[in-house]
C-alpha cells in the first residue's frame, strides 16, 4: 500500500496549482465571464458544458456531472491513484512528493487486470526491441537504416524505436519466461497462435519497431517497418485491434503534442506516423497522425478538446488529396477552423523534408496552408479542362456551393472574383447563380425544420438527456450539501432522526465515508473529501451537492424540510410495496392477509398526510 502523504503537503500543492493551467494541458478552455468553459473530456458533446471556476479552483460538467479539483481531474483523466496524481501535480508546481510506486493500483474506474497485463507486456516488448536495436549485432542493419534516414541515437531513444528479431519466437519466449499468459498476449496483438494449436509465434519479425502510445503516453501497440521492401511482406504492419488498441480512437503523438498545441494554438494532422516523426526532426512538434485509418468522429472529438484550429497535411498523390478532402469536410462540419497544407504531387511530408530540407517544409508548406474554401476550390479544379464548357460549369457549380454560408461578404466577393478570372464567367452571372443556390438551400432548410416538428418522443435521444430532478433527488442533494459545508448539520440531523438521513445506496455510501472523514479530519473540506473517494460516480454526486444553492441562514428549516421529504419517500415506497402484496394475496385468495395489508396501506396513507 502506498505511503500516506502529509496533509500539509497536499494542501501546499493544491494551493499552488492553478486548475485552469492543469486542465488546459488536456483540453481547450475559453473564458466566459469569471469562469472557463470547454468540451467535457469525460463524455462526448458538441456544446461546451464543462465549467472551470478560478475562484473556487474546481471544475464541473453540467452534462455528465463530473466534478472535482485539480487533483481529482488528474485522477480521472489519467486514471491515476490519488498519491500518483498528487505527485504529478507536485511536479508541475515545483513541490517534490516522495511516494512508493503504486504498482499499477487504481482508485478510479480501472482497466481490467488483463488489459493492465497487456500494457505491461508492451512496455517490456518496447524495452526489449530497443535493446536489440542499439546494443546487438542483430540490430545493426536496422540502426544503419535509421541513421541513413536522419535519426540520431538521441531521437531513437526519445521515440522508443527498436528492432524485432528474425526468429519466430524470441519475444514469445521472453514473455513466457516473464510469466505472461500467452493467450492474453495473443489477444493484445504481440504474438499469434499457430493454426494447429501447437503454440505461438511472434507477430513482428525483422522489422524496425515504432511504439504507439495512448493519449497519456502508455504503449498500447506497435508499427513495424521492413527494411527490405523487395519481398511480399507489407512495408508497414500495425498491431491488430485489441482491448487496449482501437485505431478509430488513437492519434499518434497526441500525448506529446498536446502541450505544444496549447502554445501554438494549432494542431497539424498527418496521414502517417512517419510523417509525424519527420516533422519532429524538422522541429515541428504539434503534429499527430491516424493509425492506418481515416479520420473518425472519435478522433475529431479529441481534437476539439484541445484546439479549434487544424492544419491537414496529407500526401500529395491522388489518394492523399481524396483523404484530405474528406478530413477537411468532417472538421469543417464540426465548426473547426480548417486549413490544408498542400504538398507537391507525389510527395509525402517525410519525402519532401528529405528532398527539400526542414526549413523549406516549415516555411513553404506548413506556414502557408490553404484556407478550407481555397483548398476545396483547388480540389474541384483538379482534372478539369476549361476548354470544355461542361467542365467550366461543373467547376463553377462546385466552387459556388462552398460560398453559400459561413463566409463574410468580403471573402465571398474575393472568391467570386477569383472564380470569374479562372472560368472567364462574369461576376454578375456567378453572383446570380450563387443567389439561386442560396434560395434552394433556404428552401431545403425550411423543409427540414418542418420535419423536426414531430412529437418529442420521436426526437433524437440526445435532446432528451437533460436530467429531471425528483423531490427525493433535491432533498438528498441539499442534505448532503449542508453536511459538506457544516459539520454541525450532522448533529442537527441526528437530533431529528436516529435513522440514516438517506434512502438511496449511493448517498448512504457517501454518508458512511463522510462520517469517517470527519472523525479523521475534524473539519469541513469537501475538496479533500472528494479526493479520498475511490468511486468516480460518488465523486460526481459530492461535487453536484457541493455547488448546490443552500441558505446558511435557514439551515435548520432546510434540513427539516429535506428530512420530511425523505420520510415521505420512505412511506410512499412502503405503500407501493404493501399494495403489491395486497394484489398477490388476492390472487392467492388469501382474503384475511389482503384485508390486513389493506388496513396497513390506509394507516400509512394517514401518516403521510400528517407530514
Amino acid at each position: 500500500m502506498a505511503q500516506r502523504i502529509p496533509e500539509e503537503l497536499i494542501e501546499e500543492i493544491r494551493s499552488q496549482a492553478d486548475i485552469v493551467d492543469v486542465i488546459s494541458n488536456y483540453m481547450q478552455l475559453t473564458k466566459r465571464g469569471r469562469n472557463y468553459f470547454g468540451l467535457c473530456p469525460f463524455h462526448g458533446e458538441s456544446t461546451p458544458s464543462f465549467s472551470v471556476s478560478i475562484d473556487k479552483q474546481i471544475f464541473h460538467c453540467f452534462g455528465c456531472g463530473a466534478g472535482g479539483n485539480a487533483i481529482t481531474f488528474l485522477m480521472d483523466i489519467e486514471n491515476l491513484p490519488f498519491q500518483d496524481a498528487v505527485s504529478k501535480l507536485g511536479e508541475q508546481v515545483g513541490v517534490q512528493v516522495d511516494i512508493a510506486p503504486s504498482q499499477g493500483q487504481r482508485l478510479t474506474t480501472p482497466a481490467s487486470p488483463e488489459e493492465e497485463r497487456m500494457k505491461e507486456a508492451h512496455i517490456l516488448a518496447a524495452d526489449y526491441f530497443q535493446q536489440l536495436l542499439l546494443n546487438t549485432e542483430e540490430g545493426e542493419e536496422g540502426l544503419r537504416y535509421l541513421e541513413n534516414r536522419g535519426f540520431t541515437r538521441d531521437m531513437i531513444e526519445t521515440y522508443g524505436i527498436g528492432w524485432s528479431m528474425p526468429n519466430w519466437d524470441s519475444l514469445t519466449t521472453l514473455l513466457q519466461h516473464k510469466g505472461f499468459d500467452l493467450d492474453e498476449m495473443e489477444q493484445g496483438g504481440l504474438i499469434i497462435k499457430r493454426e494447429d494449436g501447437s503454440g505461438y509465434f511472434d507477430r513482428f519479425r525483422s522489422r524496425i519497431m515504432f511504439p504507439i502510445r495512448d493519449d497519456i503516453g502508455r504503449i498500447i501497440a506497435f508499427s513495424g517497418r521492413v527494411i527490405n521492401t523487395e519481398g511480399e511482406a507489407a512495408k508497414y504492419m500495425n498491431s491488430p485491434e485489441s482491448p487496449i488498441f482501437q485505431k478509430s480512437k488513437v492519434l499518434y503523438n497526441l500525448d506529446q503534442a498536446r502541450p505544444v498545441v496549447r502554445k501554438e494554438r494549432k494542431l497539424i494532422i498527418f496521414e502517417g506516423f512517419m510523417d509525424v516523426l519527420a516533422s519532429k526532426n524538422a522541429n515541428i512538434h504539434h503534429g499527430v497522425a491516424t493509425m492506418g485509418t481515416s479520420l473518425t468522429p472519435q478522433h475529431i472529438q479529441k481534437l476539439k478538446r484541445i484546439t479549434s484550429q487544424i492544419i491537414v497535411c496529407y500526401d500529395g498523390d491522388h489518394a492523399g488529396w481524396e483523404a484530405a478532402k474528406r478530413a477537411a469536410e468532417m472538421l469543417h462540419a464540426e465548426n473547426l477552423t480548417v486549413e490544408v497544407a498542400v504538398l507537391p504531387a507525389g510527395l509525402d511530408p517525410d519525402e519532401y523534408i528529405r528532398k527539400n530540407g526542414a526549413e523549406s517544409f516549415r516555411d513553404n508548406i506548413i506556414a502557408v496552408p490553404q484556407s478550407f474554401i481555397s483548398f476545396m476550390m483547388m480540389y474541384a479544379k483538379r482534372n478539369k479542362n476549361f476548354q470544355y464548357p461542361n467542365d467550366v460549369q461543373q467547376y463553377a457549380d462546385e466552387a459556388l456551393s462552398y460560398l453559400t454560408s459561413g463566409i463574410s461578404p468580403i471573402e465571398r466577393e474575393l472568391y467570386i472574383k477569383r472564380l470569374s478570372e479562372e472560368t472567364q464567367v462574369s461576376t454578375e452571372t456567378l453572383q446570380g447563380q450563387l443567389r439561386l443556390k442560396e434560395a434552394q438551400q433556404a428552401s431545403t432548410q425550411k423543409q427540414q425544420e418542418r420535419n423536426m416538428t414531430e412529437p418529442p418522443s420521436q426526437q433524437p435521444q440526445q435532446l432528451l438527456q437533460k436530467r429531471k430532478y425528483t423531490a427525493i433527488d433535491r432533498a438528498e442533494r441539499l442534505l448532503l450539501a449542508h453536511m459538506l459545508h457544516d459539520m454541525e448539520a450532522i448533529d442537527k440531523i441526528r437530533d431529528i432522526t436516529a435513522d440514516a438521513p438517506f434512502v438511496r445506496e449511493d448517498y448512504l455510501a457517501i454518508y458512511a465515508h463522510l462520517m469517517g472523514f470527519y472523525e479523521t479530519f475534524e473539519k469541513e473540506d469537501y475538496q479533500r473529501f472528494v479526493e479520498i473517494l475511490e468511486d468516480r460516480e460518488l465523486r460526481k454526486i459530492v461535487m453536484e451537492a457541493a455547488i448546490v444553492d443552500r441558505d446558511p441562514d435557514h439551515t435548520d428549516e432546510e434540513i427539516a424540510d429535506c428530512l420530511k421529504q425523505v420520510q415521505k419517500f420512505i412511506i410512499q415506497q412502503q405503500i407501493a410495496d404493501k399494495q403489491h402484496a395486497v394484489k398477490e394475496a388476492e390472487q392467492l385468495h388469501d382474503i384475511k392477509s389482503a384485508i390486513a395489508l389493506s388496513q396497513e396501506v390506509i394507516d400509512l396513507k394517514k401518516s403521510l398526510t400528517r407530514l
